[in-house]
């Protein structure tokens, strides 16, 4: 079955298929969204996310988050001043979308495939959810987007054909050669010398520490010329510079055979969970979804760096790392949040652990001290 009727069925909704979840998050701004509106969004998040608002004309307005679960606090959150929300689900962690209601609340469902709040998948509460096939499933590309109304759907469809680029199978097979071989390296704990290949391929772009290069002068020249996506390509395309090109028949057969074996990997992703949960380490709002199969498990550490290096010996790879904050990180570009700290804290000791590797990463996780305490202040909003 194809990964968009998967994903329907889950759902219960109107589903699109897209080559990538930023190519959906995109529409879904143009979509819903007005240039100009200013749109509530998390501090931790990938670097394209911040761009791919930017490029829809949007004011980023960022959010406080808790040191709970790294999501946005909404308790702390000024809504009276936005006119809607991208969510972020971090590691699978669910936003409060509850919290939400009455809001425009587009919601980023890539790290949150299989998460659900009362019983309802994540990726129905706002007007619409955009998934990844490229996290839980492992596919290396594709997205879905899911919106209740054919009459949506259609637009849709139309404004992502107008964006979208030529394809080419010989990309398609590269694609997925390069994801299968991902999934074997981990399998065969390769994960280092596959890793060191992926840098030495250009499949991953230079950084700066853990966020790419902001190029403040040029990007300030594209954000003049926005909305529109072209003018942000340089940006969005961080790691996946065909985030715009449409797949074949090969891509989306294979893009829809992970997806379906998801349901498969989903005791093994709770046990993890449930192993990992046990830390003094964890991030707390973990504790309130051990029975969610997460795609990652945030825990807060000390020495971070240490045990990111550690692991790797290990055969297990960290990464979906977000530090600094966008509003430290892209300050001139965005609305900061009103207190800035937890998400510092967080950004600065997180290290989310693979659920289907824990045993492998035990024996190093197990050792690790918890993060310095955030401060009085921070715990107060905690408790």
């Amino acid at each position: 079955m194809s990964p968009e009727k998967l994903l329907a069925a889950r759902t219960g909704r109107e589903s699109v298929y897209l080559p990538s979840n930023r190519l959906g998050l995109y529409l879904a701004l143009r979509h819903w969204c007005t240039p100009g509106q200013r749109l509530l969004m998390s501090p931790i998040s990938a670097d394209e996310i911040l761009f791919l608002v930017l490029a829809a004309g949007l004011i980023p307005v960022i959010a406080p988050i808790s040191v709970l679960d790294g999501n946005i606090e909404m308790a702390r959150a000024l809504l009276g001043t936005i006119d809607a929300v991208l969510t972020t689900n971090l590691y699978g962690l669910p936003d409060d979308v509850l919290g939400m209601a009455g809001l425009v609340v587009i919601e980023d469902a890539a790290h949150a495939a299989e998460t659900s709040v009362d019983g309802r998948p994540v990726g129905t509460f706002g007007v619409a959810g955009v998934f990844s096939l490229s996290k839980h499933a492992g596919a290396g590309s594709g997205g879905v987007l899911v919106v209740d109304g054919a009459a949506d759907r259609r637009a849709l469809e139309r404004e992502r054909d107008l964006l979208l680029q030529p394809g080419a199978l010989r990309k398609d097979l590269f694609g997925v050669a390069t994801s299968v071989g991902r999934r074997l390296a981990l399998k065969l704990d390769m994960a280092r010398p596959a890793m060191r290949v992926a840098q030495i391929m250009g499949l991953q772009e230079p950084r700066d520490g853990y966020r790419i290069a902001l190029r403040p002068d040029e990007l300030r020249a594209a954000v003049a010329q926005a909305p529109g996506l072209p003018a942000l390509d340089a940006w969005v395309q961080a790691d996946l510079h065909d985030y715009r090109s449409s797949r074949g028949a090969v891509a989306r057969w294979y893009q829809g055979r992970r997806l379906a074996r998801l349901q498969g990997e989903r005791a093994r992703r709770l046990a993890g969970v449930a192993r990992l949960a046990e830390l003094p380490t964890v991030a707390r709002g973990v504790l309130d979804h051990v029975d969610q199969p997460l795609f990652r498990v945030p825990l807060l550490v000390s020495d971070r760096d240490v045990a990111i290096a550690a692991l790797e010996r290990r055969g297990v790879p960290t990464g979906y790392l977000y530090d600094p904050p966008y509003d430290d990180y892209a300050e001139p570009f965005v609305e900061p949040s009103p207190d800035r700290e937890a998400a510092r804290w967080w950004a600065r000791h997180v290290l989310p652990v693979d659920p289907l590797y824990a045993e492998r990463a035990l024996p190093v996780v197990e050792s690790l001290r918890p993060a310095p305490p955030p401060g009085d202040r921070l715990l107060d909003h905690a408790a």
